[in-house]
């Protein structure tokens, strides 16, 4: 097939003219059989390069995808072209995701979307070998390279795929972001020697990018109200944690701006309903960690605000090309502290476990009398789920252990005579990451083109410069409240309490609140000075703020008594707080609750399933009767995983209470969700 045959084709199917070079290129070498790794900016139109191919193909394109949202948005794009298309992912029933494998094993789809994570479950594996396959495509690929910028291991699994594949057999790996280590690390996963290289030019030539310098997080508030109020249309706001997704969202609500959180900490029905109403512009902004965005079809993002920078340019240039994608004029402002560095410093350091833990794993497996489901692996481990599972897959690909079939599950055992832990890989990634960090740093303190100096880092090396942006304005950029707009963030500061979302409607338990987040102004380190450097009873303004939580959380609520959670390790300070609530709200106070087994702080343990086992069956109450039909407002000091609290609404539940609330001094941040 020929250019022209295939644009007279494309006009038919997809009502469009004609294709750009590079789309060509690479749709003519997929329809040749050939292996192609694709860069191209947010926009450019990479679905295409498969999607025509697809159609054209007798049999089913493959499109591994880690991006729900746009797995959603694509899927319906072609159904209302009347090409057959369907997806897999964790958001669907079992039922419809075996329907649509059934379809696919049927010849009846064309294009198959599906995340990489599913390559783990047994009915995929089997009917995946079934499958009439007639292309493999790898989007976001740059998750492929541990250099990339958001290494998937469950990207292994499709290189493995594609290692099986005869050599005719057409691939399509592509990214809108991927560095020049990265790509020549694709190259060489995908067989280097076979694959086409395409890389696009990177310029956004309608961006206006900016940075605002501030020195305190109130002036992030203020500077970004003051914004939203003299920009039109709507945008996104992105900040370096969950917690953060709440505290701008709640105060840019309360001054009277449209917004919502969005995270991924959020049920899947939530999110699906967000990015509905913000494709129909009905929030000014969604506050979110960089959750959301990627496969987002909205063309009119007006502005995006980083209210954190992130790890690297790469980083930042992926997150800032979700807008402006009609091309007319756009708004990127980057918030600017140097203190700030600290949280991508974290995330850096955290990214791959410490030695020790990996150590900590191998010696389980080395001892264990039969291999061990990656659940009880992390339960002897006491390690977090996601750590456990990066240092699977490091120990695989070392040959350290290996994945074995037990009965329909997978479980992991000890290679015999497996090589030594191997961490120098690890070191230099770390260190590879840090030299990004600084980049990005480099970025935010650039005094020439900032567009120009992200192309050039991401490969495109073009020294044109954009025109626009604050360095090429001779523009210097800082944020800092007036005296009215602080009075503003402070009153929010005040009256911002975060909610305890432990309700599960199959219990006495309700939803509670707290009156802070631990890392909140200097809330913690009060409590940590109070709990373990013998700094006395809680102070009188944590008791004021709590009170205020309460009465503005619980003022159609009628408590009969008040309990409090008997201590592991502080003693009677939160007896005492209890004491002088109780005394101020004028709720009995009951002391009947208390311990039948001894219990370990929870702060120890890194996952629920250990936290949840430290206090089953720990609690008891003296005088069950008193409870009939009763409200308790449980209080505590601090918030973590909500396994304690459940806990002992299970045991109340046996005595026929009407409900249970937590009220707590302050809710943790859960070790910092990132999205």
């Amino acid at each position: 097939m020929n250019r022209i045959q295939a644009e007279n084709k494309l006009q038919r199917l997809f009502k469009h003219k004609s294709f750009y070079n590079d789309q060509w290129r690479a749709i003519e070498k997929l329809l040749e059989g050939k292996r192609i790794l694709m860069i191209e900016k947010t926009g450019f139109g990479k679905s295409l390069c498969y999607q025509f191919p697809a159609t054209q193909f007798n049999g089913i394109t493959v499109v591994f995808s880690p991006l729900i949202a746009l797995m959603r948005d694509q899927i319906n794009y072609l159904k209302n072209l009347g090409i057959l298309a369907e997806c897999i992912n964790s958001e669907q029933s079992d039922e419809e995701n075996n329907e649509i494998i059934e379809k696919a094993l049927n010849n009846k789809i064309k294009i198959l979307y599906i995340a990489p994570e599913r390559q783990e479950n047994l009915k995929w594996l089997e009917a995946v070998k079934k499958m009439k396959l007639a292309m493999i495509v790898i989007d976001e690929a740059h998750c492929i390279s541990v250099w990339g910028h958001d290494f998937r291991p469950a990207f292994k699994r499709i290189v493995d795929l594609v290692k099986l594949l005869p050599a005719n057999f057409p691939v399509l790996a592509v990214t809108a972001t991927a560095t020049e280590k990265t790509a020549q690390d694709i190259k060489k996963q995908l067989g280097a020697e076979k694959i086409t290289y395409i890389r696009g030019n990177l310029l956004r030539s309608n961006f206006k990018i900016q940075v605002a310098r501030v020195e305190r997080e109130e002036d992030k508030l203020g500077g970004i109200l003051k914004f939203l109020t003299n920009i039109q249309g709507t945008g996104l706001v992105y900040t370096g944690t969950r917690v953060n997704t709440d505290i701008y969202a709640n105060f840019l609500i309360s001054q009277g701006i449209k917004a919502i959180a969005y995270n991924a900490g959020l049920e899947g029905e939530m999110r699906k309903e967000i990015e509905l109403k913000l494709k129909r512009n009905e929030y000014k902004c969604v506050i979110s960690t960089n959750a959301l965005g990627m496969g987002i079809d909205k063309k009119d993002v007006r502005f995006i605000i980083h209210t954190q920078f992130p790890q690297s340019p790469i980083h930042y240039y992926q997150e800032i090309g979700r807008a402006g994608r009609d091309g007319k004029n756009t708004d990127i402002v980057l918030c600017y502290n140097p203190l700030d560095r600290d949280l991508p410093e974290h995330f850096i350091d955290t990214a791959r476990p410490s030695k020790d833990r990996y150590e900590r794993v191998v010696d389980i497996l080395k001892n264990s009398p039969e291999p061990l489901r990656e659940r009880d692996l992390t339960k002897k481990s006491n390690l977090k789920q996601n750590q456990m599972r990066v240092i699977k897959a490091d120990l695989i690909e070392q040959g350290i252990i290996k994945e074995v079939m037990y009965g329909r599950g997978k479980r992991y055992e000890y290679q015999f005579n497996a090589p030594n832990l191997n961490t120098t890989k690890f070191e230099e990634l770390r260190d590879y990451r840090l030299e990004e960090l600084d980049k990005m740093i480099k970025y935010v303190e650039e005094h020439n083109c900032r567009m120009r100096y992200l192309r050039n880092y991401l490969g495109d090396k073009t020294n044109d410069v954009c025109g626009k942006c604050d360095n090429c304005l001779n523009k210097n950029i800082f944020w800092k409240n007036s005296s009215e707009m602080e009075k503003k963030v402070r009153n929010f500061y005040d009256s911002y309490f975060p909610e305890l979302k432990v309700a599960n409607g199959k219990t006495k338990l309700v939803n509670g609140v707290a009156a802070s987040y631990y890392g909140f102004s200097n809330i913690g380190s009060v409590i940590h000075k109070c709990k373990y450097e013998k700094g006395g009873d809680f102070p009188d303004f944590l008791l004021k703020q709590t009170l205020r939580a309460y009465r503005k959380y619980f003022k159609n609520i009628k408590f009969d008594f008040i309990i409090f959670v008997p201590p592991t390790e502080s003693g009677d300070l939160v007896r005492n707080f209890t004491e002088k609530l109780s005394k101020i709200t004028k709720i009995p106070i009951s002391y009947s609750l208390y311990k039948v087994k001894e219990t370990k702080p929870q702060k120890v343990f890194q996952n629920f399933w250990n936290k949840k086992e430290n206090v089953k069956d720990a609690f008891d109450y003296k005088n069950p009767q008193e409870l009939f039909n009763k409200n308790v407002l449980l209080i505590d000091d601090i918030f973590d995983s909500g396994a304690t609290i459940k806990e002992i609404t299970k045991t109340l539940s046996k005595y026929n209470i009407n409900l249970l609330s937590p009220l707590v001094i302050a809710k943790t941040i859960g070790g910092i969700n990132v999205k």
